[in-house]
């Protein structure tokens, strides 16, 4: 199904017993973080207990084996900060520094970080894991996708709204422990919640081991 449809839903991969102590990692991620109310990211650098999450077998049995995690962001809504995020698709990697390469680009820096478009080759051997940590339905903000969008390689703004006519949208409800598996160029977006309360997500990047060009290297890693 991730293959075919770009997404794929996985009931109850996060053991019970995890749960709670990853609740209690993303409120600490907060307190110290709160200026990054749309997603904190590096958390594979700010967090060991996240960075050691991502070689549980639990998790690794969801992507291609040997591919190591290379970015993570927390997610969260609430009445402070709580926006919506129009269709799109995952088009940028982020790496330690820029380097003119071919097939990648254009460039960018965002939070200090540099950030380039990388092949959509490199794109397509990505797999992102978002898992929930508390009920997350339509009323507040769930994932929606376009089901096989991401077969069309990047899509302009006109391509995305002929998508999105011939495309019935999906709404990803996921219930804690829940882990929504997902290709970056699967069209996306989510509404603001109507009644914010926490919808706290941990966002996987996962890659292939010697994905990326020669010279260039994974701005975060788990390795």
């Amino acid at each position: 199904m991730l293959e075919t449809e770009g997404f794929q839903l996985v009931r109850q991969v996060v053991p019970q017993p995890e749960l709670e102590p990853l609740r209690t990692e993303a409120d600490r991620l907060a307190l110290v973080y709160p200026g990054e109310v749309q997603g904190i990211r590096d958390l594979l650098q700010r967090s060991a207990l996240i960075r050691d999450l991502t070689f549980r077998p639990w998790l690794t049995a969801l992507v291609p084996e040997g591919a190591v995690c290379v970015r993570g962001i927390l997610f969260d809504k609430i009445p402070g900060a709580n926006w919506l995020v129009a269709w799109h698709q995952d088009l940028t990697i982020c790496v330690k520094r820029e380097i003119d390469t071919p097939g990648y680009g254009p460039w960018s820096v965002k939070h200090g970080v540099p950030h380039v478009q990388p092949p959509v080759s490199l794109l397509n051997q990505m797999t992102t894991i978002r898992l929930h940590l508390d009920p997350t339905h339509g009323s507040n903000g769930a994932l929606k996708v376009l089901p096989g969008s991401h077969l069309h390689g990047r899509l302009d703004a006109e391509a995305i709204a002929a998508c999105r006519e011939r495309t019935a949208e999906v709404t990803c409800e996921a219930e804690p422990g829940d882990a929504l598996l997902m290709k970056p160029l699967l069209l996306h977006a989510s509404s603001k919640a109507e009644s914010p309360s926490h919808r706290r997500v941990i966002h996987l990047e996962f890659a292939p081991p010697g994905a990326l060009a020669e010279g260039l290297s994974w701005y975060e890693s788990a390795l």
